[in-house]
């Protein structure tokens, strides 16, 4: 008999342990979905989509330093493997007719 109580008592602990689980979830889930739902009730009307922001082009650089620091940016991006020597020879000869 005392086998018999003690697996009456483990399965009302496993059952009582599931229960209280399962109610924890329940209430957490609730809990989201009506926090989620909030937000939707607060504003009928969607918010207007940002506008697009231009950046202006940048200045003319006639300034030798200038071509020659973006000739060595490029030469280091190609020795890294980043760009091919058609990407390489395109760039340069971009920054040369500037």
């Amino acid at each position: 008999m005392p086998g018999l109580l003690r697996g009456v008592a483990r399965t009302a602990v496993v059952a009582g342990t599931a229960t209280a689980v399962s109610n924890r979830v329940s209430r957490r889930q609730a809990g989201r979905w009506a926090a989620q739902e909030q937000p939707q009730e607060q504003y009928a009307e969607p918010a207007p989509a940002p506008q697009a922001a231009y950046a202006p082009p940048p200045p003319p650089q006639d300034d030798m330093a200038a071509k020659l620091a973006q000739l060595k940016d490029l030469g280091t991006l190609k020795e890294q493997g980043v760009l091919s020597e058609a990407e390489f020879e395109a760039q340069k000869a971009r920054i040369l007719s500037s």
